[in-house]
């Protein structure tokens, strides 16, 4: 039996579910003895609360919690919330939702929040949102409904624990199979040394776990986009609870007041990293409380765009790899999905399907001239978009936002293929444009001039390979090669298979210059000399083929892994995990390499850098369990190609996009 937990509330402050902030509680019994208590998502939870209110129509609600098959809810005689859950099965498949959405098909691809703002896709509630959500309190509904609800989806706790802990068993015995070498039970060892801990539940693990670094800076927070390959390597050990707990104490932390100088972003902001502090009380008693940072604390203050498109990717994994699926149909996750789609699917005053961000807002958080619709959001964009559609709960309040992602999916698609591939034959078509053409059929859509060709690509660039340039915008092309973004361009399907395929042949034809000595290199080639003192502002730390400026990065090796597990290119992901099997463990596991072959530990690199000891433990599983990648990478999806948002027949604008892309696919 687990333990019952209790929250404390205060009525100063209200949560965007109408919850408090979860604490934990410390104080020293009279034995001395140390004791708590705290909430915990797997435990028995009661709540003194008030009820809250969402303005709006309560059916969305109602709807939601159906789809979600959301725990039933009794009130005791205290006024306090006690819960139980009811697990359904439901078949998930993403060529059902793309179907359904095929059928509402409309020349927009934002979610029109502004047809009908009492819809659920606009997100208001009474209160404000400064403090985090628990669970979600049920609103009014029929009692029969209910009941009609539980009788068909009642499915015993029991097989659904069996069911799990079936795949869980499973994977545990594919890991047994074979006796660890000592690099890797080194690795385990360090990955474990950096879990961190809430209430004595493990929820992420630190960014650094250096014992001879004095000033930690924020390397000693949970990381977003730090904690994935973290998380994945423990799910293909088979171990959920630690990502479970993350997954859902993030959550809670999006619904957190931010602001900076008196301005708040949107709602359903991640934060980039949370840390647990520890908060005295009066006499002998402490608390721990999370920490989040949402960009207010970060070099240069920007917010992290890329986190919530992680959380959505490993929330996806999750499920997928341990079978889970109950926690994505939790009404208070398929609402945190929701906010986080209507941030990214508002209208707004640009004239592409991507992206629009700052400089800084990625891995690659410094200024590095990416500002704009930099690849990598992109390729992440794309992914997220592609897990929400198998994640969604299908029902009358989500079919505008199912609509949505199928439109974006299919106008972002073609965007990257037809506008960001450059190859031998494409280099040399921007090379004859011509210029200042001012047409609807217009070549030389971005009026991209030919001189902005760099020297270094014209010999750099193989006759048979390709890759996706690092930005696009009106008149400006960043010709660099950025890893982490054509990995992902290959890993969701972003690219065509003949496009995925010939970026693993520029990365195998261009491997002394891409992998070197460590791989993998983030960026291609490193700005130097003036360019360097202009885009980067002359940063002492973005130096020439150092940190983000073309250092080598090892925990890109698991991405690249992935991606050459989906294209059957297993020999040259066991090649570049070789190589950096040679050197991470004497080189106490770096943060990056510097110089242009990655010859030498980063200048200013984190040692024990957690992501580096994760990212080589996921690839050498993935390598060994090829099967398992399946579950993290997804096919081309030609039923998107069918979805066009630009059937105006009457405009004069001819030219579809779709022909182009299925003819790029048969290719």
């Amino acid at each position: 039996m687990k333990p019952t937990c209790r929250i404390l509330t205060s009525c100063r402050n209200s949560a965007l579910f109408g919850f408090p902030p979860a604490k934990c509680y410390h104080g020293l019994a009279k034995n001395g003895n140390l004791s708590k208590f705290c909430v915990n998502f797997e435990q028995i939870c009661q709540f003194h609360t008030n009820p809250f209110r969402v303005s709006g129509s309560g059916h969305v609600f109602d709807d939601a919690l159906k789809a979600s098959q959301v725990p039933s809810w009794s009130f005791g005689q205290s006024g306090v919330i006690s819960r139980s859950y009811s697990v359904g099965t439901t078949s998930r498949g993403v060529s059902v939702i793309a179907r359904l959405a095929s059928k509402f098909r409309n020349l927009s691809t934002s979610i029109e929040t502004r047809v009908n703002e009492n819809n659920f896709e606009r997100i208001y509630v009474q209160g404000g949102i400064n403090v985090k959500p628990v669970a979600v309190e049920r609103i009014d509904k029929d009692e029969n409904v209910v009941g009609e609800e539980e009788s068909r989806l009642e499915v015993s706790d029991e097989k659904q624990n069996v069911s799990n802990q079936e795949g869980l068993d499973e994977a545990k015995v594919v890991n047994a199979e074979r006796e660890y070498s000592d690099i890797e039970k080194d690795a385990w060892k360090l990955l474990r040394d950096s879990v961190v801990t809430y209430c004595g539940t493990p929820v992420g693990t630190v960014a650094a776990n250096d014992p001879g670094d004095k000033q930690p800076l924020n390397y000693d927070q949970v990381f977003i986009r730090d904690f994935v390959p973290s998380a994945l390597a423990f799910l293909l050990k088979g171990e959920g609870e630690i990502v479970k707990n993350f997954l859902l104490h993030t959550l809670q932390l999006q619904s957190w007041e931010k602001t900076v100088d008196c301005y708040s972003p949107g709602q359903g902001l991640m934060p980039a990293s949370f840390k647990v502090r520890t908060v005295p009380l009066d006499g002998n008693k402490y608390e721990e409380v999370l920490d989040p940072d949402f960009g207010e604390s970060a070099i240069g203050r920007v917010a992290p765009v890329d986190s919530g498109l992680w959380w959505i990717i490993l929330l996806r994994a999750y499920g997928k790899i341990t079978g889970d699926y109950a926690l994505q149909e939790r009404v208070d996750v398929q609402t945190g999905l929701k906010m986080i789609l209507n941030l990214c699917l508002t209208d707004g005053f640009d004239m592409f399907p991507s992206l629009l961000v700052t400089d800084g807002s990625c891995m690659i958080d410094r200024r590095m001239g990416i500002h704009g619709h930099p690849l990598e959001i992109q390729a992440l964009f794309y992914s997220a978009l592609r897990c929400s559609r198998e994640m969604l709960a299908l029902n009358d309040g989500s079919k505008i936002l199912v609509r949505a992602i199928n439109n974006r999916l299919s106008a972002l698609s073609f965007h990257i293929r037809e506008y960001y591939w450059v190859d031998m034959k494409k280099i040399n078509e921007i090379y004859r444009y011509k210029t200042e053409e001012y047409s609807t059929e217009a070549t030389n859509k971005f009026n991209i001039y030919p001189e902005q060709i760099p020297l270094w690509l014209m010999d750099w660039i193989p006759e048979e390979g390709g890759y996706f340039i690092g930005n696009l915008q009106p008149a400006h092309m960043d010709f660099r090669f950025f890893t982490l973004g054509n990995l992902w361009s290959i890993v969701s399907s972003l690219g065509t298979p003949k496009q995925n395929d010939s970026v693993l042949n520029l990365i195998e034809a261009k491997w002394d210059d891409l992998v070197g000595h460590m791989p993998l290199k983030i960026c291609y080639p490193a700005l130097e000399f003036e360019e360097w003192r202009i885009i980067t502002g002359s940063d002492p730390k973005n130096t020439p083929w150092s940190y983000h400026n073309g250092g080598s990065w090892p925990t890109l090796l698991w991405q690249f892994t992935l991606a050459c597990l989906k294209m059957g290119r297993i020999d040259l992901a066991q090649k570049a995990a070789a190589l950096a099997e040679k050197r991470l463990r004497s080189d106490r596991w770096p943060e990056y390499y510097d110089t242009r072959t990655g010859k030498f530990i980063g200048k200013q690199s984190r040692l024990y850098q957690t992501w580096t000891i994760a990212g080589y433990l996921t690839t050498k599983m993935l390598l060994e369990n090829p099967e398992k990648a399946a579950l993290l990478f997804w096919d081309e999806d030609y039923e998107l190609l069918e979805i066009c948002v630009c059937a105006l027949s009457k405009s004069g604008r001819k030219k579809c996009s779709r022909g182009a892309a299925k003819s790029q696919i048969l290719i």
